[in-house]
């Protein structure tokens, strides 16, 4: 089957030529037709299925093809809605709307938060056909009247589980109480939860369902692989692996902010080109590390799971789990920026003690073991006792004032080389044991557990393996970069 199959106008046809692309995707060849028959739809396909071109091709052929009333005061009255769980998403389907809709005389806009009130509500009140949107700051234009729903006859969930994940699931009750009860809803998700289907029995009306692929699969085409390593030595092993495989255009997931930072300084001490992306930096500098990285003024993007689904980028080659999530799902979002469109990636993930538990979520999720590999010269200490990812926040404090006086390692080495001092995972974040939650709010699956006591190592074996592991990044021509 070609898109000429598919009943698409010769205006997108031609942009979807325009993008290099001849045939659909599996869930391209459901929805697209599913949409432009008028129905409602819940579709799931996996990250990186080609879903975003699933409801914008249909709906770019709808409105172009359906007159509408003009709006008040002749501006174009707002006809369609797409609703984004975060800003790269939302600015990431806007760039699909103008690229598939580049010869239809329709315009659309994303609306986000992090930039300037001033510019959106000049472009608001000279109307948009199509609007992508993240759910707060919708609100907050809707409450200043800048946004007139009335007209809207398409309506997109899209990530909805994202979403929910999130906590939006308030603001997206608030959107539909005030949107028009005729009109067409579209439900696109990368997985399938109960909540999911929850929420499409209260949003759809008798919606056709589509699953493209097994629910929560990862694309075969993406090479899965484990190295087991210390806490400690995870920073090192991945300046060895970036070094020694000469990487470029990696992305690294962290656990948490701080730990985004932390990492991007380590890497930038072993003159390796990064850049983090986080909820904690202005969005102008959000834009501009992505920017960066799509054309490869830096190596790595060391972000949080902020942008496991707003970063589109042809041919990712390589996808690290510096830190495991503790929600399986978010597995699957993460490594499926790479190996997109029939593309092959790489996903690796580098794994201590204390994320065994996280490790046999995932592969029970995935219904199948992930490939360990032990990296010579960073064989993981046999012995190590596992601490709690998820600690009490008043013991962390206890914890770090206790070792307050320890000595910072010089800018370049690692704290491995100070042999038996205490090691500290550094993605670690302390939350009360009572209500354990990740970083976008949604609650952690796995509880604090009482504090271990933590494995005293050999310290002339740290030093020595750090010492090789920031000298390989340097021998495989990193240096300079």
């Amino acid at each position: 089957m070609t898109f000429d199959d598919l009943g698409l106008s010769e205006a997108l046809l031609r942009a979807v030529a325009d993008q290099g692309y001849t045939r659909p995707t599996p869930i391209q060849m459901q929805a697209i037709p599913a949409v432009l028959a008028g129905g409602d739809l819940l579709a799931g396909a996996q990250t990186g299925s080609g879903k975003t071109a699933g409801f914008v091709l249909p709906m770019l052929q709808r409105l172009s093809t359906t007159a509408s009333a003009r709006g008040n005061g002749h501006r174009r009255p707002l006809r369609a809605l797409i609703l984004t769980p975060t800003r790269e998403l939302a600015a990431q389907v806007d760039a699909s709307v103008k690229a598939y809709g580049k010869h239809l005389k329709l315009a659309s806009f994303a609306l986000f938060g992090g930039v300037g009130f001033a510019p959106q509500v000049a472009q608001l009140r000279r109307g948009v056909d199509i609007l992508v949107a993240t759910p707060g700051r919708l609100l907050d234009h809707h409450a200043r009247r800048n946004v007139d729903f009335s007209a809207v006859d398409i309506l997109v969930l899209d990530e909805a589980d994202r979403m929910l994940d999130m906590g939006f699931i308030a603001d997206i009750k608030r959107v539909l109480a005030l949107l028009p009860r005729k009109r067409q809803s579209l439900l696109f998700s990368a997985t399938f939860s109960d909540d999911i289907r929850a929420l499409a029995e209260k949003l759809l009306d008798q919606p056709r369902t589509i699953q493209a692929t097994p629910r929560n699969s990862t694309v075969e085409t993406i090479s899965q692989r484990v190295h087991p390593v210390n806490r400690h030595e995870k920073a090192q092993l991945l300046s060895h692996l970036i070094g020694k495989n000469r990487w470029q255009q990696v992305l690294v997931f962290t656990r948490t902010k701080h730990g985004a930072d932390k990492l991007v300084r380590s890497l930038e001490a072993d003159r390796i080109r990064a850049v983090a992306l986080h909820g904690n930096k202005s969005q102008n500098v959000r834009t501009k590390a992505l920017a960066d990285f799509k054309r490869s003024a830096v190596d790595v993007m060391v972000a949080t799971d902020i942008a496991a689904r707003g970063i589109d980028i042809d041919q990712l080659p390589h996808v690290v789990n510096y830190d495991l999530p503790n929600v399986p799902e978010d597995y699957v979002h993460r490594i499926g920026r790479t190996g997109r469109a029939g593309a092959t990636g790489e996903a690796i993930s580098l794994v201590c003690v204390d994320e065994h538990g996280f490790l046999r979520d995932i592969e029970r999720l995935l219904k199948r073991p992930i490939a360990r590999e032990v990296v010579p010269g960073f064989e993981p200490d046999p012995h190590a006792v596992a601490q709690p990812v998820f600690a009490n926040r008043n013991r962390g404090r206890e914890l770090t004032q206790k070792h307050a006086h320890s000595p910072a390692a010089p800018r370049g080495q690692h704290r491995a080389a100070h042999g038996n001092a205490r090691q500290e995972p550094a993605h670690q974040r302390h939350t009360p044991s009572s209500s354990v939650h990740n970083r976008d709010g949604a609650q952690s699956r796995h509880h604090a557990q009482p504090r271990s006591s933590n494995v005293v190592t050999n310290g002339a074996a740290r030093q020595s393996r750090s010492h090789s592991a920031t000298s390989a990044g340097k021998r495989m021509g990193i240096a300079g970069r």
